[in-house]
């Protein structure tokens, strides 16, 4: 379970890196820019003090990473203009966890208490709570019903990536590989960005030859070396660090009980950018994160 606050955590610092990385650099280099850096760190890791591709769940993480970090980040990036950051997270996180838990019970065969699932609900209400849009905080861009497509295969990227995740833990573990330490899932975490990478660039490299590929923002010459710093923190962040220990929590817990606490990412968010950026939080996502936090201790008593 520390291994999936601690992914909760760099996730959460990961947003506000990604967020200036994305104004300064736009999407396209951004987005490359931080999977280059995260490919090079954990693969330099991955073939020195890990296991590199000798793994017989390699192909497992390789879909893995196709599955949520290919298809599922398209489905976030396109929901995003069409309903908005407020409801794109509530569909991909909120629907996540359960269609994790499902499939995982239903392909590998796991069973949560009810105990577990009430909790694992009280911390996706609190989500909820936090992040619906209101009267008084509506989306800020007119919701268009294709929009919730691109938010369902957000959610089914995120979930059934984890789920295919565990099959492969489950592999490993029957060809007598160690899989609960930080080793193991860094070198998951190396698969997955392998794979996430290629997909990435194949489709921006489409999306050029069709000639729909957005512009980036010009950028004064003052502000590069500020730029590549920001994207450096965007990469070790979430695709290394937040990778890492999510792959380490899915290595030794159902992906049931993972997602719903990484799932108070963007509640862990807002402290994070009260301090950064000095952006006040409302007191309804103030509400939400007490009920979020308050029922991810219980999830954790409740093992």
């Amino acid at each position: 379970m520390l291994a999936s606050f601690l992914s909760a955590f760099f996730f959460a610092l990961n947003a506000t890196c990604a967020s200036h990385s994305v104004r300064t650099l736009g999407t396209l280099r951004a987005n490359l820019g931080r999977l280059a850096v995260a490919l090079l760190v954990l693969g330099l890791f991955a073939h020195t003090l890990g296991h590199g591709f000798a793994s017989a769940s390699l192909g497992w993480f390789l879909l893995s990473g196709i599955i949520g970090m290919g298809l599922g980040d398209l489905g976030v990036y396109s929901a995003l203009p069409l309903l908005g950051s407020r409801l794109t997270v509530l569909m991909t996180q909120c629907l996540a966890a359960p269609l994790a838990a499902l499939g995982e019970w239903w392909w590998l065969g796991t069973r949560l208490t009810a105990l577990q699932i009430t909790w694992g609900l009280v911390i996706l209400a609190g989500i909820a709570v936090a992040m619906m849009p209101s009267k008084a905080s509506p989306p800020r861009v007119r919701v268009r019903p294709i929009g919730f497509v691109f938010g369902l295969l957000a959610a089914a990227g995120q979930g059934f990536g984890a789920l295919v995740s565990r099959k492969g833990v489950n592999v490993a573990l029957a060809a007598g590989e160690s899989v609960g330490n930080v080793t193991f899932g860094l070198n998951a975490a190396y698969h997955r960005i392998l794979a996430g990478t290629v997909f990435t660039a194949l489709w921006f490299l489409t999306l050029h030859l069709l000639r729909r590929l957005p512009p980036s923002p010009e950028m004064p010459p003052g502000k590069r070396s500020a730029s590549r710093g920001w994207m450096l923190a965007n990469g070790l962040a979430g695709p290394v660090a937040g990778v890492g220990c999510y792959q380490w929590a899915l290595a030794t817990t159902p992906s049931g009980l993972v997602l719903p606490i990484v799932a108070t990412t963007p509640l862990l968010a807002i402290p994070i950018a009260y301090w950064l950026e000095g952006d006040r939080p409302s007191r309804r996502s103030i509400l939400g994160g007490v009920i979020a936090v308050a029922g991810c201790i219980a999830l954790t008593l409740s093992r």
